[in-house]
């Protein structure tokens, strides 16, 4: 097995040459500590992910962990799938710290860091939680705006806060805001995306005075205040004259980004291409996307775009196309992403009849292994008529947490062997999953390491709940740790103080940790 070193990934970086330096270890482990542009994509899901992610079959591929054996798991999947070019970092996020390499916490670093160069460069003003809830308080002509994914808003808001995804911004505050003197507040959870969102709107011209929530829903919470929960305020369909006002602002942004423009007899041309990675990002709503989209184009909302860019598009220094029939939402992330020193285009004329698929993205998987299959009513019977079967479930745990087939255990594929060992011995395993492709993938494996007969659920858990079958909550058997997901100190409502204090503190120490790791090519606007 071929194995890089320091030199070579950090060389490729600053040539801004395409690679895709992966982590391969589980999202918590990640998220302890890695190099600021290592992608996470965990050994668990390769198969499910890598054709979507890496479609470039001869891309440089460099597999990372901390020595627990993965990357060398993780090289064979890919050269299995056909990729060309695989290697492993030798020694792992040991070896990187060793060579001088700077190390980053947390997840989706790349976008959290180039948010606080953005606000240390440009100022973006901000008010802080009380001031905020004394504008409120007062009656004052104010909008208050959540540019996070619906649910994340959901979840918890500010008082007043009306759901705008961030690249909805520009297209939907002048509806919200008609009078230029009404004050606009941006905020999200922490930072990041109320800076990049209220910087948006300062630089596509809103005549409004318009400052973020300083530390948002975090913030808030660290100053006593109270939030919302279950909130559903969305914004509205905008007329005709507020859309080109819009388009032409956003456009001016991404043409003083440099940001690229296309065609689609370029995209036809890349959508073949085999010797350049490029991703190509519907940016509008998935309602919308789901309606009508080109061909080819998978739904990326254009603010987690700009939030969470390792996450769809985790080779390092290839291109991106964005696409949106009215522009805004393509050309303001646009703008972002090419300060992100991303080679970025935006696809113009779109007619609404080129938009001629329809329904989710599908991800492209390999062909799925030959294993024996069992029905949802077989299951179920089984399940009742005696005690030799039992089901492992190898979704994410938060799926698992939310609903699962009663008596099964949660596995990671990842700790497979450890996991097989805590199961109860049985004479019967059936695995399942969410997407139900995963179990499949990992039917051989688990029956080389078990003496019982092993099935996969057909259709995995949705076609369990579509049958109408009985489900349970919660974390009812683990036979792995949940080390699948990194608990953000933003997320959810009973959040530490502490840790949102310090998630705070490691944010403003971003900026300082770019200057030091001196291979992100960021600029500012």
């Amino acid at each position: 097995m071929k194995t890089k070193d320091y030199a070579f990934v950090r060389n490729k970086l600053l040539d801004k040459e395409e690679i895709a330096f992966l982590d391969v270890r589980e999202e918590d482990p990640h998220a302890q500590e890695h190099p600021l542009f290592a992608a996470n994509l965990p050994l668990s899901r390769i198969e499910i992910d890598a054709f979507g992610k890496l479609p470039r079959k001869d891309v440089s591929i460099v597999t990372l962990d901390d020595g627990e054996g993965y990357a060398e798991l993780a090289a064979q999947k890919f050269l299995g799938l056909g990729y060309t070019d695989v290697s492993i970092y030798q020694g792992g996020v040991k070896a990187w710290k060793a060579a001088g390499g700077e190390i980053f916490k947390d997840v989706n670093v790349p976008s959290k860091s180039f948010g606080e160069l953005v606000e240390s460069k440009r100022g973006t003003p901000s008010l802080s939680a009380q001031e905020v809830k004394k504008l409120i308080d007062d009656k004052t002509d104010l909008v208050v705006v959540d540019v996070r994914r619906f649910d994340e808003y959901q979840t918890m808001s500010i008082p007043t806060g009306i759901s705008v995804p961030g690249a909805e911004l520009v297209l939907r505050v002048p509806d919200l805001a008609p009078n230029p003197k009404t004050k606009i507040i941006v905020n999200c959870a922490g930072r990041t995306r109320s800076i990049i969102g209220t910087q948006s709107l300062i630089n596509a011209g809103i005549p409004n005075e318009v400052k973020a929530l300083r530390n948002g829903t975090i913030g808030w919470t660290l100053a006593g205040q109270g939030l919302d929960k279950g909130q559903s305020r969305k914004f509205k369909e905008v007329s005709n004259e507020i859309s080109d006002t819009a388009a032409k602002r956003a456009r001016s942004v991404a043409d003083r980004a440099n940001v690229k423009r296309t065609s689609f007899a370029d995209v036809a041309q890349w959508q073949g291409q085999a010797d350049r990675t490029t991703y190509f990002f519907d940016t509008r709503s998935p309602e919308e996307y789901e309606a009508g989209h080109l061909p080819g184009f998978r739904s990326v909302p254009g603010g987690q775009l700009v939030q969470e860019t390792e996450m769809v598009a985790p080779v390092r220094g290839a291109r991106i196309v964005l696409a949106d029939p009215i522009g805004v939402r393509a050309n303001m992330p646009a703008s972002w992403l090419a300060q992100m020193a991303w080679e970025v285009y935006v696809l113009d004329d779109i007619k609404a009849g080129d938009l001629t698929e329809k329904g989710p993205w599908k991800a492209p998987i390999p062909s799925l292994p030959s294993i024996k299959y069992v029905d949802p009513t077989v299951l179920s019977a089984w399940l009742k008529a005696d005690h030799n079967t039992l089901v492992v479930d190898f979704s994410t745990h938060a799926n698992y947490m939310k609903g699962h087939i009663p008596g099964s255990w949660f596995a990671l594929r990842s700790r497979l062997a450890d996991a097989i060992v805590k199961l109860p011995k049985l004479n019967r395993y059936v695995l399942t999953s969410t997407p139900p492709e995963l179990a499949a993938f990992i039917g051989e494996e688990f029956k080389s390491q078990s003496s019982a007969e092993v099935y996969v659920l057909a259709g995995g858990n949705k076609a369990w709940t579509d049958a109408g079958l009985e489900i349970e909550k919660g974390a009812t058997h683990l036979a792995s740790p949940p080390l699948d997901r990194y608990k953000r100190p933003y997320e959810g409502t009973g959040i530490d103080t502490a840790a949102m204090q310090s998630y705070l503190d490691w944010e403003f120490g971003l900026v300082e940790q770019l200057g030091k790791d001196g291979t992100h090519h960021f600029w500012v606007l």
